[in-house]
């Protein structure tokens, strides 16, 4: 055995050190990011989040947001102190029902440090009050609290939360939610899932939402304003509640034609992709200046200049796709974005070839054409296309061009049991790209790794199927997009900030 010599000074730290007791020496501070490499702050490591109560006061004559959020967890390590990812001011703490100290840091993270450590495997109730003018607030520059005239909203990806609740923000920990929202009388909150009742008090009406799915923070969406609500119950028995701004504008009549179709489209989808996965749908078109759509889970998020060129059921196929590819069944990572954007945008084509205003074969060969092999479309890898261009166009179409070009591989029967099967194998769960591909060799029984290489991942124009390339040649090109091109490709910024 070797003997250390202790050097002088040395020995009365020690001492302090077998006076700490051996649990709480093993401790240590919840990382303050979940390990995305495209987003290293977004999440928090050492805990696991199961639910979100929410109970909040807005005000929209001022912006003013009070809350109380209820975190229910489990640790996934002895820890010292944890972060959430969050920006409005703080007044108060909780862990466990004891005060706990808490501070900024960072862009968005609010480090908790409880008064007694905190054990693996354990659970934690975590409480923080909270008031703030969320639109005030920015990080990295930007904001996804956007006011509209009588309101304000929260619908934005990859992050939205930290404006209006404190949370675990990534994707990778999903939780279920109870949302209580109280506004002044004749204004509305809506938010995700089911609402459970309402009241009111003293000027005062109180809406309260729940979603009692697995549901991502960034799919988490509130909006508080002046709306019209009509509600209906879709054929194939999926309640669905949808909601207008009462000034929208010239926009509002497209918007109606196109939202309210909702119902049907979740029930054409369920024949593609499985049973609907939640026990409500929707969506809602608020006076917003923003542009973009967001599959904010069972009530999706619809810029009304969605609708500025008239009705538009492509962009309500694809966020109500979502529902599935993205909602139930979510991304590990954010470089996984292309099962999410590439079936929606998918589903979209499926749509155009239902409604007989061309095929999902002649959009892709439309698509193809289109880019030649020089353009930097073609060097944006869908399959892990980088943090700035997570929303890139290729993501959308050149993924889309992927899901075909797999159909034509494994043949229809295969593709359409891959489609149906995958939402339900990982339904509420996580997974990736290459979980995808395991299970697309699983139901196909074919090798397919050359196949996702070089539509999902080479920085170059895949050369057309022998199949294909005859009618692919650039004398017999396509000339002209199927018709529903126009009405596809005015989707193209849904995700867009």
């Amino acid at each position: 055995m070797h003997r250390r010599m202790i050097a002088p000074g040395a020995l009365a730290a020690a001492t302090l050190l077998l006076a700490i007791p051996a649990s709480a020496a093993s401790h240590s501070p919840g990382a303050p990011g979940i390990g995305d490499p495209y987003h290293p702050y977004y999440g928090n490591g050492g805990y696991d989040v199961s639910h979100y109560d929410l109970r909040l006061k807005y005000q929209p004559a001022t912006d003013e947001l009070e809350g109380t959020a209820t975190i229910e967890a489990r640790t996934t390590q002895d820890l010292s102190s944890f972060d959430l990812d969050f920006l409005l001011d703080v007044s108060e703490v909780r862990v466990n029902g004891a005060t706990a100290a808490y501070a900024s840091s960072g862009q968005h993270e609010l480090v908790i440090t409880p008064k007694k450590p905190l054990a693996k495997d354990t659970p934690i109730t975590v409480v923080v009050r909270y008031s703030g003018v969320p639109s005030t607030k920015s990080a990295y520059g930007f904001t996804t609290w956007h006011r509209t005239p009588d309101g304000g909203i929260a619908a934005d990806e990859p992050e939205a939360a930290w404006w209006w609740f404190p949370s675990n923000d990534h994707p990778s920990d999903k939780a279920t939610y109870d949302v209580s929202v109280a506004v002044p009388d004749g204004t509305q909150a809506i938010s995700n899932g089911t609402l459970q009742s309402t009241g009111s008090q003293l000027g005062w009406t109180r809406y309260n939402w729940r979603q009692n799915k697995p549901q991502a923070t960034y799919l988490a969406t509130l909006a508080i304003g002046k709306f019209d609500i009509t509600t209906n119950t879709s054929e194939g028995g999926v309640p669905v509640l949808n909601a207008y701004s009462r000034d929208l504008g010239d926009n509002a009549g497209a918007a109606r034609a196109s939202v309210e179709r909702t119902g049907e489209i979740v029930d054409w989808l369920s024949g593609f992709f499985g049973p609907y996965p939640f026990g409500s749908a929707g969506g809602y078109v608020p006076n917003t200046t923003t542009g973009y759509a967001l599959e904010t889970q069972t009530r999706a998020y619809y810029s009304p200049k969605q609708f500025a060129g008239g009705s538009n059921t492509s962009v309500v196929v694809h966020e109500l796709a979502h529902q599935w590819y993205g909602d139930s069944v979510s991304l590990k990572g954010w470089k996984d974005i292309w099962i999410n954007e590439g079936f929606a945008r998918y589903a979209q084509w499926l749509w155009s070839e239902h409604e007989g205003e061309g095929t999902a074969q002649e959009l892709a060969d439309w698509v193809y054409a289109s880019h030649p092999a020089g353009d930097p479309f073609w060097t944006v890898a869908p399959g892990d296309p980088g943090p700035d261009d997570q929303f890139d166009i290729a993501v959308y179409d050149r993924g889309a061009l992927a899901v075909q070009a797999l159909r034509n591989e494994i043949g229809h029967k295969a593709f359409f049991a891959l489609l149906k099967g995958w939402p339900q194998k990982h339904a509420y769960g996580n997974a990736s790209v290459a979980d995808f591909r395991k299970y697309a060799e699983q139901v196909s029984g074919k090798p397919l790794a050359a196949l996702f290489d070089t539509w999902l991942f080479q920085p170059a124009k895949p050369a057309a199927p022998a199949a294909r390339a005859a009618s692919l040649t650039k004398a017999s090109a396509p000339t002209a997009p199927p018709r529903s091109w126009k009405k596809i490709e005015a989707t193209n910024d849904v995700h867009t900030r």
